[in-house]
């Protein structure tokens, strides 16, 4: 699939971004991805409220191969392929992708953290306490540097 012809695919829905992903291109609306353009096709999101109207297409969810293992993504959905003839029902779809897209972004926002507590205060020093920083810690005043004269031996030389 290239770019020109997921934005004719994807016109009834509204405008999009997409931007290349992994070996295919993501495609966003409103900043926030809801679909996946792949080797394999077309992948929607998907989750709880949606993943049930896939299975009734026969659709499956996005898989990948490393070198040990098949990795199941079920956040993402192939999507049917009679409604690449369908463009109303596909922006039916699109639509239920980019909501589930929303949903999974509410959970994930970052919680309000809580205020960490105010630091305790100090206590009014007694009368005659001496900080501990400040009696730890001796000036010591420097000398200005003098040249030192070289010893000469009493003895005078003569001529």
């Amino acid at each position: 699939m290239d770019r020109d012809f997921l934005i004719d695919l994807l016109a009834g829905f509204g405008p999009v971004t997409i931007r290349p992903m992994f070996s295919g291109f993501g495609i966003s609306a409103d900043g926030i991805n809801f679909a996946l353009a792949l080797r394999g096709g077309l992948y929607l999101r998907a989750d709880d409220q949606t993943i049930a109207r896939f299975e009734t297409e026969g659709a499956r969810p996005f898989q990948y191969q490393t070198r040990t293992k098949t990795v199941t993504v079920n956040s993402y959905w192939q999507l049917p392929e009679r409604l690449y003839d369908d463009p109303d029902e596909l922006t039916d779809w699109a639509r239920a992708a980019l909501a589930a897209a929303q949903r999974a972004a509410l959970r994930k926002r970052p919680r309000e953290r809580k205020k960490a507590p105010a630091p305790a205060k100090k206590k009014p020093a007694a009368i005659g306490d001496a900080p501990k920083k400040a009696a730890a810690r001796k000036t010591v005043a420097k000398k200005p540097a003098t040249k030192k004269k070289k010893k000469t031996s009493g003895k005078a030389s003569s001529p």
